[in-house]
């Protein structure tokens, strides 16, 4: 295969990866505290010809380098529920998995059965001090100041974790919720947390099937293209058979 055929392989390749990513967001639309992702794409320039001859042309290899999330926050919905909480800018709450530490703006928790605080997988909610946040069988009347503190009618119980990283983009993703992180999260001393309310996923299922749409008719142009290359090849590897 000549440049031609590997070049539109590379288009192919992006094209495909593009596709997933999108996919996958599109799946995710009704997901709280879900992220979009994005792709990043690079090229570099193959030349057909000597530097410095004149019928030197480039041709653009696609190169399909990373993906990046969409940090903006996602729409909040009311629920009503006491342990709804939405964090209004920029945080995430941290949670108690078997892996360690992970974080999340899913803020959509409940009570387990010894009252603990806890996400719909079950994983404990951090307080400031590194331990799960857990409310009495005696308190009721569930309430969430904007500083993350939680009380009760008896008083106040604990203070939700809030925290922050350098650069978001490095947090790894674990599912569809939970990020991990390699670098050491920044508390966050006064986040502004709204009760009752859920972040929602910040993915526009509109505008991503505008971009499926797009991508999956480059998709078909560049498959025609590979198609028009293979013709082109075998009818040359013909044309070389039959002179011998």
């Amino acid at each position: 295969m000549d440049s031609p055929g590997y070049i539109i392989l590379s288009r192919l390749m992006a094209q495909t990866r593009a596709t997933a990513v999108l996919a996958n967001n599109m799946a995710n639309a009704d997901t709280p505290g879900f992220q979009a992702q994005r792709p990043i794409y690079a090229s570099y320039a193959s030349r057909s010809q000597e530097q410095g001859s004149a019928d030197a042309r480039s041709s653009d290899y696609i190169w399909d380098r990373a993906t990046y999330r969409d940090t903006a926050a996602g729409p909040v919905q009311q629920t009503g529920n006491p342990l709804d909480i939405a964090i209004s800018g920029e945080g995430l709450f941290v949670v108690e998995t078997p892996r360690g530490e992970r974080y999340t703006r899913a803020g959509h928790f409940t009570l387990d059965a010894t009252g603990r605080v806890v996400t719909q997988a079950g994983e404990p909610v951090l307080n400031g001090t590194g331990q799960p946040l857990t409310v009495a069988p005696g308190d009721g009347r569930l309430s969430v100041a904007g500083d993350g503190t939680l009380s009760s009618e008896n008083g106040p119980i604990g203070r939700f974790r809030v925290v922050r990283f350098e650069d978001p983009q490095r947090l790894q993703a674990e599912g569809n919720r939970l990020f991990a992180a390699a670098d050491p999260p920044i508390d966050v001393d006064r986040p502004a947390l709204l009760q009752g309310v859920v972040e929602g996923s910040n993915v526009s299922p509109i505008m991503e099937m505008t971009r499926l749409t797009e991508e999956l008719r480059e998709f078909q142009m560049a498959s025609q293209f590979a198609d028009k290359e293979g013709e082109r090849l075998q009818g040359a590897i013909d044309r070389i058979l039959k002179r011998r």
